[in-house]
């Protein structure tokens, strides 16, 4: 039985599995797995993996409206460890966690198979996994891969329509412009009779419009620019607009958010961090909460095992009270 957070505020924590991410080395698969135990051991709710296979850092930030620093522009292009083979590995050495996609890019592959790849990782997870689901945020990845650039919301809306009813009912029927599922199923079913539970990344007025009706929770990701609490309301306001749009109480829409985190005196070119002392963080954390939060997926710097032990102290003055 997987053991659920009593915390109103959930921490999770981002791995590094792509190249520079262990305090500017690359980590192997070991390094990762350390990482991950020692986060489960110290009471981190949840472990996160982006799905990104070979991006830009400016190119990036410019996709979230962000000035790119002199220090990031220009860098050559930075590779990952593939985030799904690397969560269903993570699925199998830890037991308490639950585990996400920030986010999964649906155009990367069929929808059908990735209800099928949710659906077979939350079984070996035991029901730990959280599916993280965008349109993607890198036409530099989508190119070099040869996968279609062109209308990436409207691809979404389709993958959508697949992904939702498989993972819900276990079969869908569908025909679209972008995609199609004839008389499919989902057999075995994983450990949930109604699937892992389906996140949204998004800002857009389309994307926000299919969190309300396909999503159990929304995900904002701040970690590109400022990681602070006070940009919430506005977010907060379309988020609660496309619910009433939908005809949906936004109060059974969940809310998330990815964040920098800083610790032993770090900085993060072109971000603004929560940083600062212990009591500083968990004062930032416990913002966050106050504006609706109900999980954080922390991207920490530094993200080693050093960084995990730092960070340490605030989950147990966080945890106090």
């Amino acid at each position: 039985m997987v053991a659920i957070s009593t915390r109103a505020l959930k921490i999770g924590l981002l791995l590094p599995h792509w190249e520079g991410s262990l305090d500017g080395t690359t980590p192997t698969w070991m390094d990762v797995l350390a990482i991950a135990r020692q986060a489960e051991a110290v009471g981190f709710d949840s472990l996160w993996v982006v799905d990104h296979l070979f991006f830009r850092r400016d190119e990036m930030m410019e996709h979230f409206g962000l000035p790119v620093p002199p220090a990031l522009a220009g860098l050559p292009p930075i590779g990952c460890w593939e985030g799904w083979s690397v969560l269903a590995a993570i699925a199998a050495t830890t037991s308490r966690v639950e585990l996400g996609t920030l986010v999964a890019c649906a155009g990367y592959r069929n929808p059908a198979l990735l209800a099928k790849m949710a659906d077979t990782l939350d079984e070996i997870s035991g029901g730990r996994l959280i599916l993280g689901l965008g349109t993607g945020d890198s036409i530099f990845e989508h190119r070099t891969f040869g996968y279609p650039t062109d209308h990436p919301v409207s691809r979404f809306e389709e993958a959508l329509a697949i992904v939702h009813p498989l993972l819900r009912s276990g079969r869908v029927d569908f025909r679209g412009a972008y995609y199609q599922a004839r008389e499919c199923e989902l057999r075995p079913r994983g450990p949930r009779p109604d699937g892992p539970p389906i996140v949204i990344a998004g800002t857009g007025p389309r994307v926000l419009r299919l969190a309300a009706q396909y999503a159990d929770g929304w995900n904002g990701w701040l970690a590109y620019g400022r990681s602070q609490p006070d940009v919430l309301p506005p977010l907060r306001a379309k988020v609660d607009a496309a619910c009433r749009e939908v005809g949906r109480d936004p109060a059974t829409l969940t809310r998330s958010v990815g964040a920098r985190v800083a610790v032993l005196g770090r900085t993060m070119p072109g971000a603004e961090p929560l940083c600062g002392s212990v009591q500083e963080i968990v004062a930032g954390l416990r913002a966050f909460a106050d504006e609706g939060i109900t999980h954080l997926q922390v991207a920490l710097a530094p993200s080693t095992l050093a960084g995990i032990e730092a960070f340490t102290s605030v989950l147990e003055l966080l945890d106090s009270g």
